[in-house]
């Protein structure tokens, strides 16, 4: 079983990227399912589909070809299908507090539940073995590093809270009943949490296991998009995801000559030389910008075959992450395996919310999550094959 999430910045072209890739991998003879994330679904736009038809799905598997197969969810099916007694129960409380019924109904839809239901889908895929190959696109960064963390988080709810919850509303609902006109919870919505959360078993160790899952991160060659990119790198790092490409997408051809767009050209090739520095040692697979939009099959299969070339897009092209940030005896350390360096050739800067490494021509940029970039002391320590860097300072006091 392969899984593939496509994530980064709105608007580079991860849909394009992950149904092309979609496309391959299902002409490869794979039975591949491209799945949507992202609340503004494009998958069918992108199929150049008429979207009534898979509406009429209901949020189920629509097939393209015989190997090929994409799911865009609706969230008022799954509400039906996983829902029901919770949303029953979060609407009718709104209700109570003298929201309209209809509104009440619409916020009871709470941030969650789709990523939730999605988690669902891919722990019910992959148990079944119903599928070879699953490629995920993703919503912007923001929203795809809320949906990797859920299962971390309802684990802890379950362990933590949930029981002592429950048995707490158990005792406070004959008292509250005679005192109080809002209802609290009954069996029926603990038990469903219960259900939901017996269904995720496992997902967790399924996404971050890097001989099933791997996260490919989808940029063009700009500044802005790149910081962002570089963002959601560090993220998917800190959540033990491996990361095993990032695609360059919308690069300006050679052919194009044009003065009016030397600036540009001068821009893209820096800023990919930036990239070089800030993703070593994950592969950079570059895609020149199509001369027209990338809608339909055959315009995804030779988007296809500008982004792999002779590659096969289901390979794993790093099988390890490229570092490790842990927290020890108050300090952060940061873990970086570079076999072979000599201590005399090690160079370390911090600039504002980065981390600068030189080691002779070889440089790396690595962007520090906010509590670590306060520390204002840096120091490293070689340990073959690794390089432990250790941040202190005033954060730590």
């Amino acid at each position: 079983m392969r899984i593939i999430f496509f994530a980064g910045k709105g608007g580079v072209g991860k849909t394009s990227v992950a149904a092309a890739t979609g496309v391959r991998a299902a002409e490869m003879g794979r039975r591949t399912l491209v799945m949507s994330l992202d609340v503004a679904h494009s998958l069918a736009d992108i199929f150049d589909l008429d979207q009534e038809l898979l509406d009429r799905r209901q949020g189920r598997p629509f097939k393209i070809t015989d190997n090929l197969w994409i799911q865009e969810m609706d969230i008022q099916e799954e509400i039906g299908r996983n829902w029901r007694r919770i949303h029953g129960y979060l609407s009718g409380l709104l209700n109570t507090s003298g929201l309209d019924e209809v509104l009440a109904e619409e916020l009871a839809i709470l941030p969650g539940m789709e990523e939730i239901s999605l988690l669902l889908y891919i722990n019910q895929y992959v148990r079944q073995r119903r599928f070879d190959v699953i490629l995920l696109d993703c919503a912007p960064t923001g929203e795809s590093l809320r949906f990797i963390s859920i299962p971390t988080t309802l684990e802890w709810y379950m362990q933590k809270v949930f029981k002592m919850e429950r048995t707490l509303v158990k005792v406070a609902r004959p008292i509250a009943k005679r005192l109080y006109d809002v209802p609290l919870p009954d069996d029926g919505y603990f038990e469903a949490i219960e259900e939901l959360c017996e269904r995720l078993r496992g997902v967790d160790r399924v996404l971050c296991d890097p001989a099933v899952t791997t996260v490919r991160l989808v940029a063009n060659p700009e500044k802005v998009v790149l910081k962002e990119t570089q963002r959601a790198f560090m993220y998917f790092c800190l959540y033990r995801m491996c990361i095993d490409a990032v695609i360059m997408n919308r690069i300006l051809p050679s052919q194009v000559r044009d003065s009016y767009f030397e600036d540009w050209r001068k821009d893209q090739k820096s800023n990919l030389r930036r990239a070089e520095d800030y993703f070593h040692p994950v592969p950079i697979l570059p895609v020149d910008l199509f001369g027209a939009e990338i809608v339909g099959y055959e315009s995804l299969k030779t988007l296809a075959e500008r982004i792999y070339g002779t590659l096969d897009p289901l390979e794993r092209f790093v099988a390890e992450e490229p570092y490790r940030l842990i927290k020890k005896n108050g300090r952060y350390c940061l873990r970086l395996k570079l076999p072979f360096i000599v201590k005399a050739h090690i160079d370390l800067s911090k600039i504002s919310d980065e981390l600068i490494l030189r080691i002779g021509s070889y440089k790396r940029h690595i962007l520090l999550p906010r509590q670590v970039s306060a520390c204002t002391t840096v120091k490293a320590r070689i340990e073959e094959p690794y390089l432990n860097i250790t941040f202190g300072g005033e954060a730590h006091e």
